[in-house]
């Protein structure tokens, strides 16, 4: 279970999300387990991924939070047919 979002936080990630482009689009496959594979790799690269609602446009209030929930990610925002999810790196232990 991920620990919420301080509100500082999440005005960071909105601000840094303000200057990203879309990194992937929701297309006609929707969520497929191919998307979500691919968000979640994303995720472990950028931490910080944007997301454009291409199709499914209708949907996207709930298809953005089930997004989330799929790949253990914060729903940072989603303002008009944008999304932004952010998935803090594991924390890497030395051995």
């Amino acid at each position: 279970m991920l620990e919420p979002l301080t509100n500082p936080q999440l005005r960071k990630f909105k601000a840094a999300a303000q200057l990203m482009q879309p990194t992937l689009k929701i297309g006609k496959a929707g969520l497929s387990d191919g998307f979500i594979r691919t968000v979640s790799e994303e995720l472990a690269r950028h931490e910080l991924v944007k997301i454009k609602f291409v199709e499914f446009k209708e949907e996207k209030k709930t298809l953005a939070p089930l997004l989330a929930e799929k790949t253990g990610s914060h729903l940072v925002t989603r303002v008009g047919n944008v999304m932004v999810l952010h998935r803090p790196k594991p924390a890497v232990t030395e051995v």
